[in-house]
């Protein structure tokens, strides 16, 4: 995690873990992300992938680089034209507005708990009040209200299309917003919550990083996972 989206990276040793698992195993890497495409391109240039999934699967670059972006409902649309400038009037807080495809996000992190505190309690109420097409939805330093229609479970069910009939596979987020994503793979194959600290979630496994998920990871290297 990092204050500014777009400066977050994986932990130290990940990528090259990857890498090794992509050169040895015949393993898909696939990135499903709810931060904007755009966002992701210096880590994307680092990390062996295949196929990615941004915006919470509203965005998905495939293999061979095309590209799709699925526009949400006009209601949709419409209501969070409206709910933008509710949240830009938090930035004297120190509050950062997100606009993507499909959602607005607000982000406190690294804002003092007091302003952080007026941000939360703000928005939530302005953006609560909102009905429609739309669902509030926490993530780790902020609140994002999303259009409904899209999730990052769709992006793992999208994946498990194209996997081998007795491939395995394991889906391994840190955030509220992968719980729906856990839920959709649970039974057909791991679900891993990989975060310092536990937390109530749907994830079989739990790894505290970086030392077990370089272990975990190393691990299906070594197995040879088919």
């Amino acid at each position: 995690f990092h204050k500014r989206p777009e400066h977050a990276m994986p932990y130290p040793g990940v990528e090259d873990a990857l890498g090794r698992i992509t050169r040895k195993a015949d393993t898909r890497v696939v990135i499903v992300s709810g931060r904007k495409l755009a966002d992701l391109r210096v880590p994307l240039a680092r990390i062996p992938h295949e196929e990615v999934f941004a915006s919470h699967g509203w965005e998905r670059m495939a293999a061979g680089g095309t590209r799709t972006d699925h526009e949400p409902a006009a209601e949709a649309r419409r209501q969070l034209m409206l709910a933008e400038p509710m949240a830009r009037t938090l930035a004297i807080y120190g509050a950062r507005v997100e606009r993507k495809i499909a959602s607005v996000a607000v982000h406190w992190r690294g804002v003092s708990e007091p302003n952080a505190t007026i941000v939360r309690d703000r928005i939530g109420k302005s953006w609560g009040a909102m009905e429609g097409e739309l669902d509030l939805m926490p993530f780790d330093g902020g609140l994002e209200l999303r259009a409904r229609g899209r999730t990052k479970a769709d992006a793992v069910r999208a994946g498990l299309a194209n996997r081998a009939p007795a491939g395995v596979c394991a889906y391994l987020g840190d955030n509220f917003t992968d719980e729906d994503a856990f839920a959709a793979i649970e039974d057909r194959g791991a679900a891993v919550l990989v975060r310092p600290v536990l937390r109530p979630t749907r994830a079989h496994l739990w790894l505290r990083p970086p030392d077990d998920l370089l272990g975990f990871l190393d691990r299906w290297r070594r197995v040879g996972v088919r």
